[in-house]
C-alpha cells in the first residue's frame, strides 16, 4: 500500500516537473510561432487591402478624369454656340444699323417729296380757285342766276330727287323684308303659339260661397248682424246674403281677400260656432294658411318652370298672383303662359331660353304689390325686380315690355311680345261689349280724320282695320306714307291687345250703264 502511494506521488511528481519545463520552455517557442505566422497574415491581409484600396482610387480617378473631360466637352461646346450667337447677334446689329441708315435716308427723301407735293397742292389748288372763280362768273353771265340763287335751285332739285330715291328706296327694304321676314315670323309665333296650350278665362269679382240649406244664412247673418258685420270687417269684403237659395255672395276686388273669406265661412258653418270673436280667431288662422299656400303656389310654380334662384319675395310675389285677374284672365296662368311663350320663341330665335322665361314669369309682378304704387306696374314692376336683385336685362325685360321704358336687349321684345299673344289669343280674356265696342269705332275715327279717307272698317275683333282712300286725292307712294301715320296714331292713342294691321286700299272704279 505503501509503494503504491510512493509510486502515484512520485507519477505526480513527474507530471508536476513535465508541466512546469512545458509551461516554461516549450510553450513560449510555440505562442512566438504563432505570433510570427498571425503577424505574416496581417501582413499579407494588409497588402492585400491596399492593393484594393490603390485599385478603387485608379478606377475612381479615371472616372473622374472621364467625367471632367466630358465637362470639357460640353463647356467647349458652350462656348462655340455662343461665339456663334455673338457673330450673328454682330452680324444682325450691322444690318440694323444698315436698315436704320437706309431708313433715314429715305425719311429725308420723303420729307423732300412731301414738302414739293405740299407746294404743288397750294400751286394747283389757287389755280383751281382761280379756275372755279372764272367758270362762275361765266355761268352768272349766260344763266342771269347769282350764287345764293343757283344754289337754293340746285338744293331744291336735289331734295326732290332724294325723296323720290329715300322712298323707291324704303319701298324696296319694305318688300325684301316682307319676302324674306314675313313668313319666318309667322311660323315662330304660330309654333309657339300651338306649342303652348292654356284654358279660357273664367275668373269675375265674386265669389260664390255654397251651403247645404238656407238655415246657415241666418247663423252667418248674427243677432242683429253682428257676425256678418264681423266677419265683413275682419277680412274687408263685401258678403250679400239675399234670397238666392244655398248661396253666399262674397264681393270684392281683392281676390286674396275673397278667398280668406270664403275659407273662414267654411270653416265656420262646418265647425257651427259663428260669433265675433270666434270669427277673428279663424279669420287670423285662414290668413296664416293663405300667406302658406301663396308662399307653396309660388315655390311649385318656379319649380315647374325650372327658375331657380329667386328672392323670396318675388317667390311669394309669383304666388300671389294666383288670387289676380286682369281682364278675367288668371294673372299666374297668364304669367307661366307668357313664360313658355318666351321660353320657345328664345329658343328658336337662338336667344337664352331660361332668361326669356324668366322675364316672361316676372313681366306682371308690378301687379300684386302689397301697397298701390303711384306708376305704372311695368315701371314698379322693374324696380322691384332691381331691388331684388335681378339682372339688368330681366329688370329691362320687364319695365320695357308695354314700352315705358327703352328696350335694351333682345328679351325685352319677346317679352312684349308673347305677353300680347297670351292677352290677345281667343279666350284669353273677356272684354266688356261697351269697351270693346268703343274700341273699334276709335280705331276708325282715327283712320277718318286723315284727308283723303273715304271709308274704314274695324274687322276681325280689331286687329285689323281697313281703309279705303280717292283714287283721284291720293297717289300709291302717299298711301304707304298713309298707313304708317295711322299705325303710329293708334299706338300713341289707343290702348289694345295683340297688334292691329292697318291696310290702306285704292283703286279706281269706272261705272257704265247699257241702255
Amino acid at each position: 500500500m505503501a509503494y503504491i502511494i510512493a509510486a502515484v506521488c512520485v507519477v505526480v511528481v513527474v507530471i508536476g516537473i513535465w508541466a512546469f519545463v512545458f509551461y516554461r520552455m516549450i510553450l513560449p517557442s510555440h505562442q512566438k510561432r504563432m505570433k510570427e505566422e498571425v503577424a505574416q497574415e496581417a501582413e499579407v491581409v494588409k497588402q492585400q487591402k491596399l492593393l484594393e484600396v490603390k485599385e478603387k482610387f485608379l478606377n475612381k480617378k479615371a472616372q473622374l478624369e472621364k467625367e471632367v473631360q466630358q465637362r470639357n466637352q460640353q463647356i467647349q461646346q458652350s462656348e462655340n454656340r455662343i461665339k456663334q450667337k455673338e457673330q450673328s447677334l454682330n452680324q444682325r446689329q450691322d444690318e440694323l444699323n444698315r436698315r436704320k441708315q437706309e431708313n433715314e435716308n429715305m425719311r429725308t427723301r420723303l420729307e423732300n417729296k412731301q414738302s414739293a407735293l405740299e407746294q404743288r397742292e397750294v400751286e394747283l389748288q389757287q389755280r383751281q380757285d382761280s379756275l372755279l372763280e372764272q367758270e362762275r362768273t361765266k355761268l352768272e353771265e349766260i344763266s342771269g342766276l347769282g350764287v345764293a340763287e343757283a344754289r337754293e335751285r340746285l338744293v331744291e332739285s336735289l331734295k326732290d330727287e332724294a325723296k323720290t330715291q329715300a322712298q323707291a328706296y324704303i319701298n324696296d327694304i319694305i318688300d325684301d323684308a316682307r319676302m324674306t321676314a314675313t313668313s319666318e315670323a309667322k311660323r315662330i309665333v304660330i309654333q309657339t303659339i300651338q306649342r303652348v296650350a292654356t284654358e279660357t278665362a273664367v275668373e269675375n269679382s265674386v265669389t260664390v260661397f255654397h251651403i247645404d240649406n238656407d238655415d246657415v244664412k241666418g247663423r252667418v247673418i248674427g243677432r242683429e248682424g253682428r257676425n256678418i258685420r264681423a266677419l265683413e270687417a275682419a277680412t274687408g269684403t263685401e258678403i250679400v246674403v239675399d234670397d238666392t237659395p244655398e248661396a253666399i255672395v262674397i264681393s270684392g276686388f281683392d281676390p286674396v281677400r275673397r278667398e280668406i273669406c270664403r275659407l273662414a265661412l267654411h270653416q265656420l258653418v262646418t265647425d257651427g260656432r259663428i260669433h265675433p270673436a270666434r270669427i277673428e280667431e279663424v279669420v287670423a288662422k285662414v290668413k296664416k294658411q293663405v300667406e302658406d299656400e301663396i308662399l307653396e303656389t309660388g315655390k311649385r310654380t318656379t319649380i315647374d318652370l325650372g327658375i331657380h334662384g329667386l328672392h323670396p319675395e318675388l317667390v311669394r310675389l309669383v304666388g300671389k298672383m294666383k288670387y289676380r285677374s286682369s281682364y278675367g284672365q288668371n294673372l299666374l296662368q297668364h304669367a307661366r303662359e307668357t313664360a313658355n311663350l318666351c321660353a320657345v320663341m328664345a329658343s328658336e330665335l337662338g336667344l337664352n331660353p331660361k332668361k326669356a322665361r324668366r322675364a316672361g314669369l316676372l313681366h306682371d309682378i308690378g301687379k300684386v304689390p302689397d301697397e298701390e304704387p303711384e306708376m305704372p306696374h311695368a315701371l314698379y314692376g322693374a324696380r322691384l325686380a332691381e331691388k331684388y336683385k335681378e339682372k339688368p336685362d330681366i329688370c329691362n325685360a320687364i319695365g320695357a315690355h308695354h314700352d315705358e321704358m327703352e328696350m335694351e336687349t333682345l328679351i325685352a321684345p319677346i317679352v312684349q311680345v308673347c305677353d300680347a299673344i297670351s292677352g290677345a289669343r281667343p279666350g284669353a280674356r273677356r272684354e266688356i261689349v261697351e269697351a270693346y265696342i268703343k274700341r273699334l269705332t276709335d280705331l276708325e275715327n282715327i283712320a277718318m280724320s286723315y284727308p283723303g279717307v273715304t271709308k274704314t272698317y274695324a274687322i276681325q275683333a280689331g286687329r285689323e282695320l281697313r281703309v279705303i282712300v280717292g283714287a283721284d286725292k291720293i297717289d300709291d307712294k302717299q298711301t304707304e306714307k298713309l298707313s304708317g301715320e295711322i299705325a303710329t296714331k293708334i299706338q300713341n292713342e289707343m290702348t289694345y291687345p295683340g297688334q292691329v294691321k292697318i291696310t290702306v286700299i285704292r283703286e279706281t272704279r269706272s261705272v257704265s250703264y247699257a241702255k
